[in-house]
C-alpha cells in the first residue's frame, strides 16, 4: 500500500512540475493592454502596434528544454502572421530570483543565439503572466481586438507534437487563420505541457 502511495504522490509531482493542464475560464476573458521591457532595452507595448488585428502571445523562457523545441517555430509563425496584422510577443514569467537562467541579460543571450525575430519581453514582476493566467511554456494564447479591448480566443498549446514539427497539428495557426477569415475558432482550447511558472504571490 505504501508503494501505491509513494507512486501516486511521484506521478503528482512530475505533472505539477512539467505541467499539463488544461484550465477552464480562459476564453473570452479580457486583457488589458500591457508594456514590458524588450531584451533590446525597449519598452515593447500592445498599444505599439497600431494596424494589430490581434497577437499570438506565447509564454516561454530559456531553460525549459520542451519551449526549446519550439524555436524555429515561433520564427515561423511571426514571419507569416505579423504581416497579416498578427505579430508574436514572447513572454517570459518565470521567477528569475528562483531561475538564475531566466535573467534579462541571459533572455537577451537566448534571443541572439537563438535568431528571435520578435520581441521576447520580460515580465519580471509577473503581472502580464498573472494576467492571462499562463501555467507554463510553452503556454500561447491568441488575443483578438472587440470593441476596443484584447479578448483571449485560443488557449493552449502551439501545436500537437513537439518534437516533430512535420507532423504536428498548428493549433495556433488554425486559431489565427478562423480569426482572419471572420470564423470561430474551431478549437479554441488545447492541452500543453512544459515547465510550470511558479508566481511568487
Amino acid at each position: 500500500m505504501k508503494r501505491k502511495i509513494v507512486f501516486f504522490g511521484l506521478s503528482l509531482l512530475v505533472i505539477f512540475q512539467l505541467g499539463g493542464f488544461k484550465i477552464a475560464g480562459f476564453l473570452e476573458k479580457t486583457i488589458p493592454d500591457f508594456s514590458l521591457r524588450n531584451v533590446d532595452g525597449r519598452m515593447v507595448s500592445t498599444t505599439d502596434f497600431a494596424g494589430a488585428k490581434g497577437f499570438a502571445v506565447v509564454f516561454t523562457c530559456n531553460h525549459c528544454p520542451f519551449a526549446k523545441l519550439y524555436t524555429q517555430r515561433f520564427n515561423n509563425l511571426h514571419r507569416k502572421y505579423a504581416p497579416l496584422g498578427v505579430p508574436l510577443l514572447a513572454v517570459n514569467s518565470m521567477d528569475s530570483l528562483v531561475y538564475e537562467e531566466e535573467s534579462f541579460a541571459l533572455m537577451q543571450a537566448r534571443s541572439s543565439e537563438a535568431g528571435f525575430e520578435f520581441p521576447y519581453l520580460h515580465d519580471a514582476a509577473q503581472t502580464v503572466g498573472e494576467a492571462f493566467g499562463a501555467a507554463h511554456t510553452p503556454h500561447a494564447f491568441v488575443i483578438w481586438k472587440e470593441n476596443g479591448k484584447w479578448t483571449i480566443k485560443y488557449s493552449g498549446a502551439m501545436d500537437d507534437n513537439g518534437e516533430e514539427p512535420e507532423k504536428a497539428k498548428p493549433s495556433v495557426a488554425n486559431a489565427m487563420d478562423d480569426l482572419l477569415a471572420g470564423k470561430p475558432v474551431r478549437e479554441p482550447e488545447t492541452e500543453s505541457f512544459g515547465c510550470r511558472i511558479f508566481y511568487r504571490k
